[in-house]
Parts: structure tokens; C-alpha cells; sequence
């Protein structure tokens, strides 16, 4: 690091520069070395901007599942974890990455961790990442725990994308159904409205109901808008709270169609999470902790925080979740069987299995449902329009004979 200091020199002149150090209690002791007395001392302007640039870095999920799969691959080969941290900067397609490795392969030479080197950057690596791999250095299984993070990043990476790629079309249909009916309302009727009004005779239901949505449209569109925008900022505001985010998670976990889908989600990445800190050798209530952090449902995080005081005193882990009420009767089973045998990481690693199969058939379905139901809708609305602009000139006819 680099600091700016001002001290005194044993002549007792003033002078201010520039120091390199680890830290700031190394630069004063430097500065002290030669003979200076430190009266002031900061981090410079450059290493703040430098450390705010890294706070800002981001790279995609994949690339990160690629950078922890070369970690795990080159270190179980042999190499030091020096020359794998410079094959993975040359080979690095990102430039966010690239630069990461380089920085951590100056800290791993300067005789830090891997961990504690990635840990600098906690928008790239988070806790559950730091840590795993903290535990794989001290237990001398990192190949294995860089693997397995490996093998957990992939998964998440596939399968946001193919949430991703599942719900593109439906929504691509229900832009162009909704971009349809604003297209009737808002151009088509009106121009219609005039004959309708000549028409003489009194309008069907239907017809007029149509006119009155698209005088609503066309004389107070902005207004509409406009409170649509103001709920929307009121509603993410709310969700931001304590209070949303948790009824937020809660409508998620219970909601009909994709409460149970998301639920089966959210156990098998808590699972697996569990699965890995404990494989890797973090102790089991500090994994506990980092896997309901890790679930990303607040509900979740209070369950596991139920379920960690429960195994603090001395209960076990497949009682307590159990007791929790959350947990699924599949995971609660195999933690137990996992427990007796002392295999806990394997049995976990079979839950996720088997619930993210689950997951992705739940998800195919759900996307075969909701396409079709999207078509049938527009299909309804453009038929109800063309109904009720067809009747009333059925009904002029009929008065004309």
C-alpha cells in the first residue's frame, strides 16, 4: 500500500512524500527507522482510487466458475499456487480477472493466502468463497475445495441461464400482447369511435366499454403513467425494507405456480452451499451461518440461524431442522443419515442433485405452460375487440332493413 506522510527529520525540517508499506503501522515504523517523526499519515489519493476501482470490478458468473475451475485443475496438477494464480492472468479472457490475478499473485508471493489474497476483492469473491477456501489451505485440501467451488459456481451460472433463456419468450409475448392492445386503444377506436356515434342506435355493452378504456387511454394516458411509475418507486422502496424483503421472500416461498419451484431452489442452493463449507472443513456452525446468508431468502437465514443456536447446544443438525419447519422432509432425512455415517458433504451433494432435477423439470413445464397461456390471452383481448367493434355495425344493419 501507499501512504502519504508528513514528518519532521532529526534537523527539524518539514517534508512530506510518498511511502510503500503493508501497512500503516509498518510505514510509520519505516519512516521512525530513518530518523523522521511521523506527524501525519494517509493512504494516499491513488491508492484510494485504486481500491475504489476494485471495489467496482465485476465479472460474469461463468467467468468466475472458469477463473475457481483453473484454480482447482492447475493446483491439483502440482503447481504452486504462485504459478497458477500467473497461467490463470495469461489464460484470463477477462480483464477484470486478469488484473485479479495478478494482484493476488503479488500478495501470495508477499506470503499471504490465496484466501485472505481474494478476500481483498468481496465483490468477486464473497464470504462462502473466502472461507471455503481458507479451510481447504488449513486442512491441505485445496485442489479438492477449489474444484467443488468450481463445480457449485457452474451450476448457479447454468442455471440462471437457463432461467434466463426460459423466460425470454414468454416475455417477448407479453410486450408485444401488451404494446397490441395499447396499439388498439389507443389509435384504432378512436378513428372508430366517430361512426359508432352515428351509428344512432344504442351501443352494445361491450363496444362501450371498449370506448370508455380508450378514452381513458387517449385523454389521461400520461396520468395513468404516471401513478404506475409513482407505485412502482413506492414499491421498491418497500421491498428494500426489512419488512418487504422478508414478506417479499415469504410470497416467493408460498406464492401459487412458482412457490414450491422456488423453494426447492433455495433448499438445494442452501445445500449445497452447507455441502461445501463443510467438505472444505469450515466448522459446522460457521457453515451453517454462511449458508443461510448464502440462501438468499431472509426466511431462510432465520431458520439456519434457528438451526445453528440448536447444534450450539448440542442438538443435531437433522433434529434442529426438523424443529425449524422450513426444511423439506428429503433434506432433514439425508442430513440424518449423513450424520450417522459421517458423510454429511455427500448426502447434501445428493439432495441438490435430485432437487435441481426437480427444478429444471418444474421449469420446463412451467415455461410450456406460459406460453401458451399468453397466446390464448392475447388471442381473448384481440377477439373481444374485434367483437365489440363488429356488433355495433350488426346492429346498424339490422335497423337500416
Amino acid at each position: 500500500m501507499t501512504f502519504s506522510y508528513t514528518a519532521l527529520e532529526a534537523s527539524g525540517k518539514k517534508k512530506s512524500g510518498v511511502i510503500d508499506a503493508s501497512n500503516k503501522d509498518a510505514a510509520i515504523e519505516a519512516l521512525s527507522q530513518e530518523g523522521r517523526y511521523v506527524l501525519s499519515i494517509d493512504e494516499s489519493a491513488a491508492e484510494v482510487r485504486s481500491s475504489k476501482s476494485k471495489s467496482n470490478r465485476k465479472a460474469s458468473r461463468a467467468d468466475l466458475a472458469l477463473f475457481t475451475r483453473r484454480l482447482g485443475d492447475l493446483s491439483g496438477a502440482g503447481l504452486p499456487l504462485d504459478r497458477c494464480l500467473q497461467v490463470i492472468a495469461d489464460q484470463s479472457e477477462s480483464d477484470t480477472l486478469r488484473e485479479v490475478a495478478l494482484e493476488a499473485l503479488q500478495e501470495v508471493r508477499g506470503g499471504r493466502p490465496v484466501s485472505d489474497a481474494l478476500a481483498m476483492h468481496p465483490k468477486l469473491f464473497n464470504q462462502v468463497f473466502t472461507q471455503t477456501l481458507r479451510a481447504g489451505e488449513a486442512s491441505g485440501q485445496f485442489p479438492e475445495v477449489a474444484t467443488r467451488l468450481a463445480d457449485f459456481q457452474e451450476k448457479e451460472a447454468t442455471r440462471r441461464s437457463q432461467i434466463a433463456s426460459s423466460l425470454a419468450y414468454p416475455t417477448i409475448l407479453a410486450i408485444f400482447a401488451v404494446l397490441v392492445v395499447i396499439f388498439l386503444l389507443t389509435f384504432v377506436i378512436p378513428r372508430l369511435s366517430g361512426v359508432f356515434n352515428q351509428i344512432g342506435s344504442e351501443l352494445p355493452i361491450s363496444t362501450r366499454l371498449l370506448m370508455d378504456m380508450s378514452g381513458l387511454l387517449t385523454t389521461r394516458g400520461l396520468y395513468l403513467l404516471g401513478g404506475v411509475v409513482i407505485v412502482l418507486i413506492i414499491a421498491i422502496q418497500w421491498l428494500r425494507t426489512e419488512s418487504g424483503s422478508k414478506a417479499k421472500d415469504k410470497w416467493l416461498l408460498t406464492g401459487p405456480l412458482v412457490g414450491s419451484l422456488y423453494r426447492k431452489a433455495v433448499v438445494s442452493r442452501y445445500a449445497r452451499v452447507l455441502g461445501t463449507l463443510v467438505y472444505g472443513g469450515v466448522p459446522i456452525l460457521e457453515a451453517l451461518e454462511l449458508a443461510g446468508l448464502a440462501s438468499g431468502n431472509r426466511i431462510f437465514q432465520e431458520k439456519s440461524r434457528f438451526v445453528e443456536q440448536e447444534v450450539r447446544e448440542g442438538r443435531s443438525i437433522a433434529t434442529a431442522m426438523r424443529d425449524a419447519g422450513e426444511f423439506p422432509p428429503v433434506l432433514t432425512n439425508m442430513v440424518g443419515v449423513g450424520e450417522e455415517t459421517g458423510n454429511l458433504p455427500l448426502m447434501l451433494t445428493r439432495v441438490c442433485d435430485s432437487l435441481d432435477f426437480e427444478v429444471d423439470n418444474g421449469l420446463r413445464r412451467l415455461t410450456a405452460l406460459v406460453e401458451p397461456a399468453i397466446v390464448l390471452t392475447m388471442g381473448a383481448i384481440v377477439a373481444f375487440v374485434v367483437i365489440s367493434v363488429l356488433l355495433p355495425i350488426y346492429q346498424a344493419q339490422d335497423v337500416v332493413k
